[in-house]
């Protein structure tokens, strides 16, 4: 108890990237054809519009490697007070957000990409906590 008291920021934000990124992650998993479908129209008048289908697949596969490192990091801190797998979650967790980022504003969905930059402050806070 007392790695979760002495480090309960940082776990309470790898919780946060757990559950954001693995969510997402099985929601693409589950509901491709959908997600495929909407983003499809959504990039429709990008410079991505032939290559949706790859790029789903990368941010896929971007966000369950997050959610995995950044659960993985949860029991690092707890177990053993160690934070090394906890900054290279927040790290790719960053990268996987500015992907995401990048996207939105290629789609000029400013609204999204809003909502995106939401959680890129508490992730790049983390990197800060950890680095």
């Amino acid at each position: 108890m007392e790695n979760f008291t002495n480090n309960a920021t940082e776990i309470l934000l790898l919780i946060f990237l757990t559950i954001t990124f693995l969510q997402s992650g099985i929601d693409k998993i589950i509901d491709w054809r959908g997600n495929l479908s909407w983003l499809n129209g959504h990039f429709a008048k990008t410079a991505f519009k032939g290559s949706v289908a790859i790029l789903l697949g990368i941010v896929l596969f971007m966000e369950m490697v997050s959610g995995i490192l950044a659960a993985v990091a949860i029991f690092q801190f707890v177990f053993e007070d160690e934070s090394s797998i906890g900054f290279h979650a927040a790290a790719v967790s960053s990268i996987t957000l500015l992907l995401l980022l990048f996207g939105q504003r290629m789609a000029k969905d400013y609204e999204g990409a809003k909502t995106i930059v939401v959680y890129l402050i508490p992730t790049v806070f983390l990197v800060y906590l950890l680095q």
